[in-house]
C-alpha cells in the first residue's frame, strides 16, 4: 500500500521518517522549552504553505505576531501567505477582538475555531498545528488522553495532518499529562544537554506508526536564516548507559544503610 506523506519542511528530518509524516497523523513534538519544537512547527506550516495546503497555526504560549515574526527569522513570510488565504493563525493568548482569537481554553471552542478556519481556507489538504496542546490540560492532567484522542478524532475526519507539541516533564521524563504519547501516531522527542559548557540539542525519532524510522538521536541547530538543521547522528557515549554519578552514590548509600539495619536487627 502507497502511504502519502506530508514533508516536515526539515532537511535530513524527513529521512527519518521514511520521507515525511503519513496524510492524517497525530504528531506530537514533546521536550523541554527551548529545544526547538516551535521551530519545528513553523517549518512544518511554512512547507504546508509551499504545497499549497490549508494551514492552521494556533499558538497558546506565544502571540501571533511572535509567531509571524521567528518565521521571518527563517525566511518564512507568514504574513503573505495570511493575505493570500493559505495560512490562520489562532491566538489563544493574547485574547484579541479579531475571528481568529480565543479567549479561553476550552477544547470545544478550539476545534470549533480549527473547523470555521478550515472551512474560511476552503477545501483540500490541511496542516494544523497545536503549539501546545499540554495547555488545555495543565490543571487536570489524568484528561491528557482523552482530549488528545478528542481531538485526533474530530480533526481527521476534517482531512487534517495535526502537529501538536506537548511539555516535558523533567521528573517522568514524559510529556505533561499522562497519554497524549499514546494517542500520538509519530512522537518527535527533543532534548538537551550540557556539553563542555555549552547548550546541545538533539532529537529522535521514538515512535511512527506505518514507518520504518531512524532509531537514533540526531544532533540539531537552530540557524538565523535556515531555521533546524538536522546534524550527524550522535555516538554512544560511556553516559548513555551508567548512572549518574549522584544516583549511584545514593544506591551506595542506601545499600548501606540497609546493611546497617539488617545487621543490627540480628545481633
Amino acid at each position: 500500500m502507497i502511504v502519502e506523506r506530508l514533508s516536515t519542511g526539515v532537511r535530513g528530518l524527513d529521512e527519518l521518517i521514511e520521507g515525511g509524516i503519513p496524510r492524517g497523523f497525530f504528531v506530537v513534538v514533546t521536550g523541554e522549552p527551548g529545544c526547538g519544537k516551535t521551530v519545528l512547527c513553523i517549518h512544518f506550516i511554512n512547507q504546508g504553505i509551499l504545497e499549497n495546503d490549508k494551514n492552521i497555526y494556533i499558538t497558546t504560549e506565544e502571540s501571533r505576531d511572535s509567531i509571524i515574526n521567528q518565521a521571518a527569522q527563517f525566511n518564512m513570510d507568514f504574513n503573505k501567505a495570511i493575505a493570500e488565504k493559505k495560512l490562520i493563525i489562532i491566538d489563544a493568548l493574547m485574547g484579541g477582538e479579531d475571528p481568529w482569537t480565543l479567549k479561553s481554553l476550552d477544547l470545544e471552542a478550539l476545534v470549533n475555531k480549527v473547523i470555521e478556519a478550515k472551512k474560511y481556507l476552503g477545501y483540500g489538504r490541511a496542516r494544523v498545528v497545536i503549539d501546545s496542546i499540554s495547555a488545555y490540560w495543565l490543571d487536570k492532567p489524568a484528561m491528557a488522553r482523552r482530549y488528545s484522542y478528542f481531538i485526533k478524532k474530530v480533526l481527521s475526519k476534517w482531512d487534517f495532518t495535526v502537529m501538536a507539541t506537548a511539555q516535558y516533564a523533567i521528573t517522568t521524563g514524559e510529556a505533561h499529562g499522562f497519554g497524549v504519547e499514546h494517542v500520538g501516531d509519530i512522537i518527535i522527542r527533543f532534548k538537551r544537554v550540557i556539553r563542555g559548557g555549552k547548550l546541545c540539542r538533539f532529537l529522535i525519532i521514538e515512535k511512527a506508526r506505518q514507518t520504518n524510522h531512524s532509531l537514533y538521536a540526531h544532533e540539531i541547530s537552530i540557524t538565523a536564516g535556515q531555521g533546524l538543521v538536522i546534524g550527524k547522528k550522535l555516538e554512544v557515549r560511556r553516559e548513555d548507559y551508567i548512572l549518574p554519578r549522584y544516583i549511584y552514590d545514593k544506591i551506595i548509600s542506601i545499600k548501606k544503610k540497609e546493611a546497617k539495619e539488617f545487621n543490627h536487627s540480628n545481633l
